[in-house]
């Protein structure tokens, strides 16, 4: 091998796939045909292969993969890497081209000969290093790309596809680091339905990592072509962006004033759908382009194939229930449990769940909730349409308040276009069989409550055992699925069995005891008696913190906890010691501790009951009884309810596994569970689908939140890029009541507070919370917890006064405002305001400076 070349230009003509990889021959192609590739070289896969021989590891490597999963194999190989120099006659190759380069700040990105081919997806799955700087830098930067061609994920992709390990091998591509001002992605044709009469590009401050790698929301721009004229732009709240630093690259806050502004003007919107049209044409395809903008100038990073589509113009996947009909959809309650986009895997899960936990509320041919741009929503129009004909038609907008929020003045509940006789002879059936389920099950809840963490711990237990595709299948069938569906009836055992509790008494002890007063009374709910599951990761990371509990008991009480906990593709908090670290140091930042505010809150309830006593002397008994009844109500949903999350845990597990058994990795998170079981029975046909799905995924997880409440048919993409859109409501019909000057929602907790806002859009920008600011953010849950001691007051877009947020503020005794509708978008990080919780206002003193 030594009259190969281990290093080659960047435009060389002999840059091919089986030399430079996948990576390195695009940008090889792209650099002689003359489009703005920063310069830079290719270090070969002849490098690659002198480095394995010369150190013996060839046999190593393979060995490692046939013996273990892709991550024990990853393990090892990623140790035979880094144990090992690199030979004398590589390094001056590669410091020679260095030195002729410059010497400048640069990228070094792997390069494999299995990677952007048409077909595939091996994005992410090796890795990149940016900012490096100097020349041991560079040799220990490519040695670890070399190693990440074996990492886990790779690994698992490749056997899935049907590529033998001793097939490929890895070329790294070295390039001038672009400082970008700015940088994105470009879509030469729509990845989600193929169209190819429009451009779709997505635009961030910094470096583009914190894009490719979703740490940010980014703009999106749909441009039409030739003209690049802007069709549709939705503008981002952008947190944070990648920057160079000495060390390499960072995440640091985007400032204030740039942080709603478009990155990209008109005219370079347009010079970006040129240099696709370019790009398109060298390739003969639709392309999905790395961009990087610098003092006025774009730059080409790299370019890939778009997945997913195919000649006659690509799949379409379109997750929208709100196009069935003209229905009045919310995302209160259970859609505040579960706030993000869903894979297909978490909602065929959620399917299994609601058949569960809601079983009178659907009927054969309407569905009580659905799916609106991959996000979770009731469909109220259904429950309306079942309170009319049981003639509670006049009552059933205040009697949802408590739970879904109000319903503003003037809009209408369409109601489901569905016979009253048809409906009473399918409900009647459902309702008498709930009832005789609800009864039978209520007893069984606190057995039920104390075996679920063990049970479920050793059915992930038993998940992980199992080796063989088959045996898991059966294992869904005999346990898995089961046992979903009996923590589903579980929970709904625990919501129904004292509903009255949860909404009329409520309302009762509000009116005689005063609402800042039942606030007071409503609460201590996480007391000596007996434990709130809402507030239950908040206290395990206080005593984890304080040393009470070690992490291995925390994850183990407490870990399946956290922000997209029904979310089986993301990470539960056990499995990531970096969220628990980050979540304890904001702690220490709080002025006061849990313990502390329970306490001061248990002095106000004690002062609350004082004043009933005094008021209403007769009375007391008789209300202690209530809020006993609320109390336990409350407890039993919230604990059956983190047993669900439990569930999901597991499920998470199921997934990951099949993954692994399959090769498959994280594809099966785009399969339902019916097409998850028939791969693991042998069918690999619903696989087809994943590359569309897992596009659609990403376009609808780029876009904000959306809407509390939705009626009729609608375009979450539109209704993002409408400049006057409102994140409270929106109406097909386009009837909505004006928005009013104040931004006001349900008392949550009562109290009084002045204090800068800071607008969070999701919990992963939690650490931007600084001690004594009010928290004001479209909706939150359990894995909010952690930032409340930190709050001064919280206010939300979405919620009611049995909501997480309401219901955790009033237990800690901090001031909320819930149900806002509107907040995120008419307050700014930086306002002054005053935060009433008691009338469920927030008042604006000194709007912060822009």
């Amino acid at each position: 091998m030594s009259d190969l070349p281990l290093v080659l230009p960047l435009d060389d003509a002999t840059a091919d796939l089986a030399t430079a990889g996948g990576k390195g021959t695009s940008l090889a192609r792209m650099a002689a045909a003359g489009l703005p590739v920063p310069p830079g070289f290719h270090i070969t896969t002849h490098a690659y292969e002198a480095f394995v021989t010369a150190n013996g590891l060839r046999e190593p490597i393979l060995a490692a993969v046939a013996a273990g999963t892709s991550e024990e194999a990853a393990v090892t190989i990623q140790g035979l890497f880094a144990g090992h120099e690199l030979p004398e006659s590589i390094r001056e190759a590669i410091v020679k081209a260095y030195t002729a380069l410059g010497e400048p700040p640069v990228a070094v990105r792997s390069s494999a000969t299995a990677e952007d081919l048409p077909g595939l997806s091996f994005a992410g799955q090796q890795e990149s290093y940016l900012n490096i700087q100097d020349e041991e830098a560079l040799l220990a930067a490519v040695r670890r790309c070399w190693a990440s061609l074996w990492g886990g994920r790779a690994i698992a992709y490749r056997a899935g596809n049907g590529i033998a390990p001793e097939e490929v091998t890895m070329a790294v591509v070295v390039q001038e680091l672009v400082p970008a001002d700015a940088a994105g992605v470009l879509f030469t044709a729509d990845p989600v339905t193929g169209a190819g009469d429009q451009m779709i590009v997505n635009a961030a401050w910094g470096l583009g990592e914190s894009v490719v790698g979703g740490q940010v929301t980014a703009d999106t721009v749909v441009a039409s072509r030739p003209d690049g004229a802007i069709l549709e732009q939705r503008i981002s709240d952008k947190a944070v962006m990648t920057v160079r630093t000495e060390g390499g690259t960072a995440e640091v806050p985007v400032p204030a004033s740039r942080r709603a502004r478009p990155v990209l003007d008109a005219a370079q919107v347009a010079g970006l759908v040129r240099l696709g049209t370019r790009i398109e044409e060298l390739y003969g395809r639709p392309m999905d382009v790395e961009w990087a903008l610098r003092d006025g100038t774009i730059f080409v990073v790299q370019a890939r194939p778009i997945t997913g589509l195919d000649s006659a113009g690509g799949s379409r996947e379109e997750w929208n229930d709100s196009l069935g009909g003209d229905y009045l959809w919310s995302n209160g309650n259970v859609g505040e449990a579960i706030p993000d986009v869903m894979t297909p895997s978490t909602w065929s899960f959620v399917h299994i769940f609601m058949s569960g936990a809601m079983r009178a509320s659907s009927i054969a041919e309407y569905r009580a909730y659905g799916m609106i741009g991959g996000r979770f929503y009731m469909n109220l129009s259904l429950a309306a349409t079942i309170a009319a004909t049981f003639g509670m038609k006049r009552k059933f907008a205040t009697s949802i308040e408590p739970v879904f929020g109000k319903i503003p003045p003037g809009m209408e509940i369409p109601l489901v276009p569905v016979s009253r006789w048809h409906l009473f002879r399918t409900i009647l059936p459902l309702t008498i069989e709930l009832r005789r389920q609800v009864r039978a099950n209520t007893p069984r809840l606190p057995s039920f409550f104390a075996a679920a963490p063990g049970r479920c711990e050793k059915l992930r237990d038993r998940i992980e055992q199992t080796s063989d595709a088959g045996d898991l299948a059966a294992l869904w069938r005999a346990e898995v699925g089961p046992y979903l569906l009996e923590c589903s009836h579980m929970l709904e055992a625990a919501t129904r069995q004292d509903t009255r509790a949860l909404t009329v008494e409520h309302a009762r002890i509000g009116k005689l005891a005063g609402e800042s007063d039942a606030v007071a009374l409503m609460t201590g709910l996480h007391s000596a008696a007996g434990g709130l599951a809402s507030l239950g990761l908040l206290v395990g990371l206080d005593r984890l913190s304080r040393g009470e509990v070690d992490r291995e008991t925390f994850a183990r009480q407490w870990g399946h906890r956290g922000p997209s906990e029904f979310e089986v593709s993301v990470p539960r908090p056990a499995e990531d010691p970096e969220w628990i670290d980050r979540q304890l140091a904001g702690l220490r930042q709080a002025e006061h501790d849990v313990d502390t505010l329970l306490a001061r809150q248990e002095e106000a309830r004690a002062a609350a009951w004082k004043r009933f006593a005094e008021r209403h002397p007769g009375k007391v008994k008789a209300t202690r009884r209530k809020i006993a009844r609320m109390t336990k109500a409350l407890r039993d949903r919230e604990v059956a309810r983190s047993e669900v999350v439990r569930a999901f845990w597991a499920l998470r597990a199921y997934v990951l596994r099949a993954g692994e058994i399959t090769g498959r990795g994280d594809d099966l998170f785009f399969l339902p569970i019916d097409e998850l079981l028939a791969v693991l029975d042998g069918d690999d046909t619903p696989f087809s689908a994943v590359d569309a799905r897992r596009r659609a995924y990403e376009r609808y997880r780029a876009l904000p939140p959306y809407p509390a409440l939705i009626r009729g048919r609608f375009d979450p993409f539109e209704w993002a890029a409408d400049p006057r859109r409102r994140g409270d409501v929106f109406d097909e019909h386009g009837r909505r009541a004006p928005a009013g000057d104040a931004v006001t929602g349900f008392p949550g907790a009562s109290g009084v507070v002045e204090g800068r806002v800071r607008v969070i859009a999701n919990v992963d920008e939690s650490d931007l919370l600084q001690p004594g600011e009010i928290l004001v953010t479209t909706v939150t849950n359990v894995g909010w917890t952690p930032l409340f001691p930190r709050a001064a007051a919280v206010v939300t877009d979405v919620g009611a006064p049995l909501s997480h947020a309401a219901i955790v503020a009033r237990e800690l005794g901090i001031p909320a405002v819930v149900g806002c509708g509107d907040a995120t978008t008419r307050l700014r990080t930086g306002d002054l305001v005053r935060v009433d919780g008691r009338r469920g206002t927030v008042e604006t003193l000194e709007p912060a400076s822009r």
